[in-house]
């Protein structure tokens, strides 16, 4: 293993692979896969990740930023990449130098961009608000196709698509299907109205994870794949018509084995105290490493296949847990925190948050590296 057998995750190429290939069966012909890789690769190592997407035959990434996107490139990414979050104007001609395509969020931002590019023309896609009301045009067909044809004018961009983010498709909740229907309504009729005034943008794409499944198009020329490529659920409440295979598991080691009699209190807070003799083991993992405090006194861990209870606070580089229930567990035994029988989204469940937040948040000093049977 290399890495420091300490705490670190083991990243399931395999996984991710089934998910992709089990996602693609529901996505209409004309359809391409666009695959989100920011913040990390939703924190699996997008040094792992992403090469493993190109043998896949993956031409599409999508990361939030500029440094994200140039960070791709210098992994040797040749497809297209996408940034869907903000880029400041006065780097606009790092997007040509890396050929990246911009989220054009509205008009002003559109011009500001035309005049900081001196090096070639900048990519863009112009994003358009149909009700997920984060960033983009009005939603109104008109003014939309109106702006759209002004950035065309701009001599130093080059409007290649737009698209639209879905704010309920992962809910099958009939006012949400309403509303997801709505949100492709208005994007479509943007591009109707392009193509009836004789524009057509290569690419219009508003499909997500949740979307390409429930909703796929051929009119959506991408779909972006995002939290299903990394084996959880958009919403855990809402059945697939697959099993997305987790391809994280967070893993750490005991540090230390011993007895604690009836009335012994555990870890900051004296928040926990035995009652009775139980086998205690500390394992080297803590909310420094992206393990959240919120499990303290209810999570569970997992150790030679049984599940342990987390007793007392979890520390920024340790807690600790009940270990009574295994045989044989000494100092060098493995912990798994999480994966496929404990996964993030009940993590997330336990601490009222999203499976997205728990493998997002696990930090920079875990090793990534690649499962091996």
């Amino acid at each position: 293993m290399n890495c420091l057998r300490r705490c670190w995750a083991e990243i399931d190429l395999c996984a991710i692979e089934y998910n992709i290939g089990q996602y693609r069966k529901y996505l209409k012909d004309g359809t391409e896969l666009l695959c989100v890789v920011k913040a990390n690769c939703y924190g699996h190592g997008d040094s792992l990740v992403i090469p493993h997407l190109e043998k896949l035959g993956v031409k599409w990434f999508a990361v939030s930023n500029l440094v994200e996107a140039e960070h791709l490139r210098s992994l040797g990414v040749k497809g297209e990449i996408i940034i869907l979050g903000y880029t400041p104007e006065e780097n606009a001609d790092d997007l040509v130098k890396y050929n990246i395509i911009q989220a054009c969020t509205e008009y002003p931002y559109a011009v500001k961009l035309n005049e900081n590019a001196a090096a070639g023309k900048v990519r863009i896609h112009a994003a358009i608000d149909t009700g997920m009301t984060r960033i983009g045009l009005h939603g109104d067909t008109a003014s939309d196709a109106d702006d759209i044809q002004k950035m065309m004018q701009l001599e130093n961009l080059s409007v290649e698509g737009m698209f639209t983010h879905y704010a309920v498709a992962d809910s099958r909740d009939e006012d949400c299907v309403a509303y997801t229907r709505a949100q492709t309504d208005k994007i479509l009729a943007v591009d109707d109205e392009l193509r009836r005034r004789g524009v057509s943008l290569p690419c219009v794409h508003f499909l997500n994870s949740a979307g390409g499944i429930h909703c796929p198009t051929s009119r959506s020329s991408l779909a972006r794949l995002g939290i299903i490529l990394y084996g959880l659920y958009p919403d855990p409440s809402d059945p697939l018509p697959f099993e997305p295979k987790p391809a994280m598991e967070l893993k750490a080691i005991i540090s230390q084995v011993k007895y604690i009699e009836k009335g012994t209190s555990v870890s900051y807070g004296r928040t926990f105290t035995a009652d009775k003799r139980i086998k205690l083991a500390t394992v080297t993992a803590g909310y420094a490493d992206g393990f959240p405090r919120a499990l303290s006194n209810k999570g569970e861990v997992i150790i030679k296949g049984i599940r342990c209870p987390i007793v007392g606070r979890i520390c920024m580089d340790q807690f600790m847990c009940d270990v009574s229930a295994v045989d044989g567990v000494q100092t060098g035994d493995v912990a798994t925190l999480f994966g496929r029988e404990i996964t993030a989204d009940d993590i997330a469940q336990l601490t009222g948050t999203i499976g997205y937040e728990i493998v997002c948040g696990i930090t920079a000093r875990v090793p990534r590296i690649e499962a091996r049977e």
